[in-house]
């Protein structure tokens, strides 16, 4: 039975649990390792919900063959527009936006795509994986259908040895609301990486439970809470969860080279496998 439960992001949709797994669980052991200590493979799983996002077979491309019309809901454009304005913050070669959104929705949806599909952040991803990731954050949050199958998914997962969940993007938040949904499961520590969580607007104050005064709810039963997160990473907008979450959260830098928000360098870094360790072995408050 797995002591640690990792819940991925988006763009997962052509993988599997144990394919997912066998990418992630060594990288996790070797922050693990790193940090001191020792997690062997057997002792992660993953909480899988990708292939919800699966099209339907078809003889089309893998992907919806998108562009800019599809990106009609605010929350996509907003999305769209927050990670513009970053990607340009961070890269001296994606083109500025601060005047990019000033003109017709069409013109300027397509001149954020233009400039993210060339940013090393997005390694040149095509506009319409662009667009298919960003409608599977939209997805998340307006589909109530969709939001409590992969809570399922996730509350499926967890046994009674569990005590770590490792969430990475946006399952940072689908573990951050499986947990505030179903306290009492024993698990004990709380890891988000490259997590969009404090993002304003867009997931903050669309999280469930719903925040109270700015402030999110604290995970019943959860005794800590560790926020890893990389400078350039664009997904993390809001570095430092703690003002949001209360000050028991310890927000973390690391820096994963290239790729930013990549889940691998997230795992094998020594902060994260120094907050599972501590979740594995009950050491400190």
């Amino acid at each position: 039975m797995s002591k640690v439960l990792l819940v991925h992001g988006i763009a997962q949709q052509y993988r599997g649990p144990e394919s997912l797994r066998a990418a992630c669980a060594p990288a996790l052991c070797d922050g693990v390792a790193l940090a001191g200590g020792r997690l062997e493979v057997a002792d992660v799983a993953v909480a899988f919900y990708g292939d919800l996002f699966r099209p339907a077979g078809s003889r089309g491309l893998d992907v919806p063959d998108y562009d800019v019309t599809d990106l009609a809901d605010p929350l996509e454009r907003d999305l769209l527009r927050t990670w513009w304005y970053e990607a340009a913050r961070t890269e001296r070669g994606v083109e500025d936006s601060s005047s990019g959104t000033r003109g017709r929705t069409p013109q300027w949806v397509q001149r954020a795509l233009h400039a993210l599909s060339g940013s090393v952040f997005f390694g040149g991803l095509a506009e319409r994986v662009l667009i298919g990731n960003l409608k599977q954050t939209h997805a998340y949050f307006a589909d109530a259908g969709i939001r409590k199958r992969i809570q399922r998914r996730v509350l499926a997962a967890m046994t009674a040895e569990t005590r770590v969940i490792v969430g990475h993007s946006l399952g940072s938040v689908v573990a951050y609301e499986a947990l505030c949904a179903m306290p009492g499961l024993g698990v004990s520590t709380f890891v988000t990486l490259g997590s969009p969580l404090g993002v304003p607007k867009l997931i903050f104050d669309r999280l469930l439970p719903r925040p109270k005064e700015g402030r999110g709810r604290w995970p019943t039963g959860i005794r800590r809470w560790t926020n890893v997160a990389d400078d350039g990473d664009i997904v993390a907008l809001t570095k430092a969860l703690a003002p949001l979450f209360g000050p028991e959260v310890r927000d973390v830098l690391v820096h994963n080279g290239a790729k930013a928000h990549d889940v691998r360098p997230y795992l094998t870094a020594k902060q994260t496998g120094l907050a599972v360790l501590q979740g594995l072995v009950g050491d400190g408050p």
